[in-house]
């Protein structure tokens, strides 16, 4: 319903679940993963809001209105999770969720996933845009082993 994905779509965010690599994100990026949901940092940074997480359910919905109740629910129980992890281990002042479904609502993968982003005062989130170059495995790799040793505990 409501569906957007081109013809012959090779989705990244299905790479990454089946347990592949591209050139923005590798399996060490991963830091959370439950039998319906798959949570790594990101490779599109905010400016002040560096590694946020994406979480992604490990089957392929192309968005919210697509989602199977149970696929739901695990994206929420891990979006949770990762929210706690961010919360207790960058030092931010709060957390904030953002998902997106079709063009219009500005969504540009074709898999539904939820954004978790760490908050500062006056970060100014929602009025910048993420810089052109996406953040390296070295940029991610400090975020990543952050919440994967919360998340392990």
């Amino acid at each position: 319903m409501f569906n957007h994905e081109p013809a012959g779509y090779e989705c990244p965010l299905c790479l990454v679940v089946r347990g592949g690599e591209d050139d923005l994100t590798s399996q060490q990026d991963v830091v959370l993963r439950t039998d319906r949901a798959t949570a790594f940092v990101a490779s599109r940074w905010w400016p002040n809001n560096l590694g946020h997480v994406l979480v992604v359910p490990n089957t392929h919905h192309e968005n919210l209105y697509d989602l199977p109740a149970p696929d739901g629910h695990a994206v929420h129980d891990a979006v949770r999770a990762i929210a706690i992890a961010i919360r207790s281990t960058y030092g931010c002042a709060g957390v904030s969720t953002r998902q997106h479904n079709e063009p219009a609502g500005y969504q540009d993968a074709w898999h539904h996933h939820v954004h978790v982003f760490p908050r500062y005062p006056g970060d100014n989130l929602y009025n910048t845009r993420h810089p052109p170059t996406p953040a390296t495995r070295a940029d991610r790799e400090p975020y990543a082993h952050k919440l994967r040793a919360h998340l392990e505990r």
